[in-house]
């Protein structure tokens, strides 16, 4: 019998190596990422700003729904992907896309397994929101990716100058909102000192503000520019910022969405602006209890004004043998259906799908060679 300090190494030799070995790991799935193109673009009336702004999204389309949706055809995936560009100025252009490198067959929509009802409700059971105070925290990654859309929304840092959020932020589906006309991005920094001294010498959460930064210009799918949110549910509930200038942070990238069963304990995290907080910066996490092919059915507390979070999980990439964060999908908001003839509610999240992963990415680099990583 081995001594036992001996034994004592093995089993810890032997637990190191199950923890650590890639095979235990939850890691990236490899995807194959097809190409979108920009084939034609041209100019549009000037857009009049008219609509609302309007923090939550309904839609009569549930999972089932979803589920029973034929998949789209090759030319209605290019009408869908097709995208409106707004810019600081005023002026509107719409865009065409050509995809390639795309197996329409291999579009079935994932059937989720894990159904369950619901409660009339935003908040699940138990409040678990958290809310993030201190510079230590709110200045660094992965919270200081959050950033506040100045229509009331949330959104995510996804490059140097870019920005994630939810097309209903911009655009209710018929009109873009009146605060896209002169749209900016706040991002948290803390008060001059003369301003905090009362709060550092009391011990206080140090007082933290907004510095404002313009946005350049917006991109918005066509998938959701088609008639109004009761008509086309979530799926394109997407929207892309390009700031005037860098912003100078850390930023998460965007990976294409695993499925539910391949998330780490199935579950999602995400961090925004929730409107019953103002001011602070939320987190939370939560497990998905469903999916369709391109949303996330979770039950993560949120109010108004988290819509437009990028929704992220921390996985093993085995190419760059390291843990990455990466935004996989964007939190559209609550959605109430009908289900078994009763109204229930969800809370859903747009999921990063390969061809929204590749015109993102197109969006963000401007070159397709560099979007087939997903």
């Amino acid at each position: 019998m081995a001594p036992l300090p001996t034994l004592l190494i093995l089993l810890c030799a032997v637990r190191g190596a199950l923890l650590y070995h890639p095979i235990w790991k939850p890691m990236w799935p490899a995807s194959k990422v097809p190409v979108v193109l920009p084939q034609l673009t041209e100019d549009l009336d000037a857009p009049e700003f008219t609509a609302e702004a309007k923090l939550e999204v309904t839609s009569p389309c549930g999972p089932e729904c979803h589920k029973r949706a034929s998949v789209p055809s090759y030319e209605e995936l290019k009408e869908l992907l097709s995208y409106e560009t707004l810019y600081f100025n005023g002026s509107l252009t719409q865009t065409n896309v050509g995809i390639y490198g795309l197996n329409v067959a291999e579009l079935a929509r994932t059937q989720g397994t894990k159904g369950r009802s619901r409660a009339k409700r935003q908040i699940y059971g138990h409040d678990s929101r958290f809310s993030i105070f201190g510079k230590d925290f709110l200045l660094n990654y992965p919270f200081s990716t959050s950033v506040k859309v100045s229509t009331g929304c949330t959104g995510t840092l996804v490059a140097d100058r870019h920005v994630l959020t939810a097309a209903h932020c911009i655009h209710d589906g018929k009109s873009y909102v009146k605060g896209a006309k002169k749209l900016k991005v706040g991002f948290l920094k803390p008060r001059q000192k003369e301003e905090s001294s009362n709060q550092t010498r009391s011990h206080l959460p140090e007082k933290m503000k907004f510095q404002w930064i313009r946005v350049k210009r917006t991109h918005v799918p066509k998938g959701w520019i088609k008639g109004n949110a009761n008509d086309i549910g979530m799926d394109y509930d997407y929207a892309l910022l390009e700031l005037k200038k860098p912003h100078k942070r850390r930023y998460m990238k965007i990976g294409v969405s695993p499925t539910a069963k391949q998330l780490p304990a199935g579950r999602i995290h995400f961090s925004g602006y929730d409107n019953d907080r103002r001011g602070n910066l939320v987190y939370r996490f939560c497990e998905v209890r469903e999916e369709t092919y391109d949303l996330l059915y979770q039950q993560c507390d949120a109010q108004p004004g988290a819509s437009g979070s990028g929704v992220y999980v921390r996985m093993w990439k085995r190419e760059h043998r390291r843990w990455e964060r990466r935004i996989i999908g964007i939190f559209s908001g609550h959605q109430w259906v009908e289900r078994d003839g009763m109204p229930q509610d969800f809370n859903v999240a747009v999921r990063i799908t390969p061809l929204k992963y590749a015109q993102i990415c197109y969006w963000i680099k401007g070159n397709y060679a560099d979007c087939r990583d997903g």
